[in-house]
């Protein structure tokens, strides 16, 4: 029995070894890219690859075809721009149409935890009132006007910062003069869980659902640099702790791991 058929808006740096994985499970997959040059690889990866852009209107090749899918995954971050919030509820309210000319009746959204206001304390899937920053405003948008939708089923995924493979802390580190807020705790997820827990999300059928995803483990900034600097033997920047109060985020991911019975593969960011 075939597998049913997932389109992933959004090859990156998530998409693409998440696309990979569902191939390797049997899955039927189509993913777009804005860039032509990454048209071939992806097509070698063995991803019905396409050309999609959401500038803000969708437009590309054959859209009916490329959402002529059982699931979408949408991996595409808001662009840093200064009319980013009706910039990208433009880009959603063009998509939420296609997706009403279409088969698609899952929908899993990968958002962000910058939808969390810092409240100095543990937060949770209800917490998400009033983001700080603009791209948390923009996601907490879309996400409602996902969720509203009745001709599917959305599940909003909420990752932390994304860490794991080529995202080194080395590579900040190298820019840094000092390590400001080095108290300050961190939420981080690894690349190998986001995608494991898509896949769960998929085979379980957690549709119409909210989670938080973030490692159990949540470093301070300076330990996480230190580690960093002190595996790779170089000079750690000055440590600089806050010096009043600083409002801070611990996000809790308890949620997702009892309703998938998940095991995180990084529950430490700080390994791996």
């Amino acid at each position: 029995m075939q597998k049913e058929t997932i389109t992933i808006l959004g090859c990156g740096w998530l998409g693409m070894p998440l696309a990979e994985s569902l191939i390797a499970a049997g899955y039927p997959v189509k993913g777009s890219t804005t860039s032509e040059e990454k048209l071939e690889p992806m097509r070698e990866r063995g991803i019905e690859p396409y050309l999609i852009r959401l500038d803000p209107e969708i437009n590309g090749e054959d859209i009916t075809d490329f959402l002529h899918s059982d699931t979408l995954i949408v991996n595409i971050p808001p662009l840093r721009r200064d009319d980013i919030l009706e910039y990208h509820i433009e880009q959603f309210s063009s998509l939420i149409d296609a997706l009403g000319q279409s088969p698609v009746r899952s929908v899993l959204f990968v958002s962000s935890t910058s939808v969390y206001p810092a409240l100095g304390r543990e937060v949770t899937e209800e917490d998400a009132v009033d983001p700080e920053s603009p791209s948390g405003q923009a996601l907490l948008y879309v996400e409602e006007m996902l969720m509203q939708e009745s001709g599917f089923q959305t599940t909003v995924l909420r990752f932390g910062g994304l860490v794991g493979h080529d995202r080194n802390p080395l590579k900040y580190l190298a820019r840094m003069e000092e390590i400001a807020d080095a108290d300050q705790p961190m939420n981080l997820i690894h690349r190998d869980d986001c995608i494991k827990i898509i896949m769960e999300i998929i085979r379980l059928q957690q549709w119409g659902e909210v989670f938080n995803a973030c490692a159990p483990l949540h470093p301070q900034r300076g330990e996480y640099y230190a580690r960093a600097a002190e595996a790779a033997n170089v000079a750690l920047p000055p440590l600089v702790p806050v010096s009043e109060p600083t409002p801070f985020k611990l996000v809790n991911s308890e949620k997702l791991v009892s309703a998938l019975h998940y095991t995180f593969l990084h529950p430490d960011p700080l390994v791996g």
